[in-house]
């Protein structure tokens, strides 16, 4: 049953919950540009740059559905200490390595640490909001990620500078701030979890079968939704501090490149409820992949920085849809007793992008230019709009999105 979010000090779970996820966020969104930094200056080339990337996500393809059952069943708050404790140990770890083959191993870590967190926080978010309040509080939630890829960015582009040897040393310098930061969101995971009154333990039903939940009408088309969002975020995160070398941009102002698109993202998730009442779920949904697309493509184009900066802030505005309405749609759609492990589906889908597209955007760019797997990012966002359409014959703009 949903716990309400008012009344005693109950009120303020989410807010903090949405400042621990923005220091969790903002370690991983500073080190994955300085990672990529670090990698270039050890000698990768962009197929090794798409690699490290996508060996990020690999841990997590594995683990996230056995921590969603483990999560429905029990607490949520466990995993995020555990998350930011691996987080650290990931951004701190990367930094000190000599090798590839350890910058994308403690890459890994990274990555898994930043799994246990989501996994924890967005079943809590679930648990916790009464049906009517998920695409409020899991869009309050989501802002949380947009401070931190809001900060992250910017804090990695002050700290790296300089080429070869210096670059190796400032590169390693953020990943140690990065740790820090992470670390400090520790702080703020005090009593986010809502005990439950005494009383006899329910009884445990079995598990509802992976297979069944991924025939839920709803549950496919949410995950895909949410994979072609996150792929097209992480890429860009990824891929961009390359296309700010081959056209000299310096790492301050890919920084703030990024940083602007996370700015949009927080614009958009602030106005996402006003949004969906007057446009309506689907066509919200459908209508900014759409956009996302046609704009993710356009980022391939040698436009001067200022156009460079204007695509990504509308193409931010556009990616701040898709992640919360995707959650709303998985957690409504998924059978009961089974939200935490739909939502690690989610999470897996989610993943499984980002091990697949970085990794096909190191193999495009080798080929084709740095800027070319944005094109294939554009294609993936299209694709993703006609999923977020209802069954022929049924209304858009329903109360749940894709089940409308």
């Amino acid at each position: 049953m949903p716990t309400g979010t008012s009344g005693g000090p109950q009120r303020h779970w989410l807010l903090r919950l949405v400042i621990a996820f923005a220091f969790a966020q903002a370690a991983v969104s500073m080190a994955r540009p300085a990672v990529s930094y670090r990698a270039l200056a050890l000698g990768a080339d962009e197929r090794a740059v798409g690699v490290i990337a996508g060996v990020y996500a690999l841990l997590p393809l594995f683990a996230a559905v056995p921590l969603g059952r483990r999560t429905d069943h029990g607490r949520c708050a466990p995993l995020l200490p555990a998350g930011v404790a691996l987080i650290a140990a990931g951004c701190a770890l990367s930094g000190t390595a000599d090798s590839l083959t350890a910058i994308a191993a403690w890459s890994a870590v990274m990555g898994l640490g930043h799994l246990c967190f989501v996994i924890g926080a967005q079943s809590l978010v679930a648990r916790q909001s009464a049906p009517e309040d998920q695409d409020r509080n899991f869009g309050h939630f989501t802002i949380g990620a947009s401070l931190g890829q809001l900060i992250g960015p910017i804090g990695a582009g002050l700290v790296v500078s300089g080429q070869g040897a210096e670059l190796a040393r400032t590169s390693a310098l953020a990943l140690l701030v990065a740790a820090i930061t992470g670390a400090v969101g520790l702080s703020s995971l005090w009593r986010v979890e809502h005990r439950a009154p005494a009383g006899p333990a329910p009884a445990r039903s079995a598990p509802v079968p992976v297979h069944r939940i991924l025939r839920t009408r709803g549950v496919p088309g949410g995950i895909v939704i949410s994979l072609a969002v996150l792929s097209a975020t992480d890429v860009l995160t990824a891929f961009l501090p390359v296309v700010g070398e081959e056209r000299g941009i310096s790492p301050l102002a890919v920084g703030l490149l990024l940083s602007l698109r996370a700015a949009a993202t927080i614009a958009c998730r602030l106005v996402i409820t006003p949004m969906i009442r007057i446009v309506g779920r689907t066509t919200l949904l459908v209508t900014s992949c759409l956009l996302a697309g046609v704009l993710c493509a356009g980022v391939a184009l040698p436009v001067p920085v200022w156009g460079l900066a204007l695509m990504l802030a509308l193409l931010g505005f556009c990616l701040g849809v898709g992640q919360p309405l995707s959650m709303t749609t998985v957690v409504q759609a998924a059978p009961p007793g089974a939200r935490s492990t739909a939502l690690a589906l989610r999470l897996t889908g989610n993943r499984l992008g980002q091990v697949a597209a970085p990794a096909a955007a190191g193999l495009v760019a080798g080929v084709a230019g740095a800027a070319a797997p944005f094109v294939l990012l554009g294609v993936l966002l299209f694709a993703s709009a006609g999923l977020a359409l209802p069954p022929r014959g049924k209304p858009g703009g329903g109360a749940r999105p894709l089940d409308d």
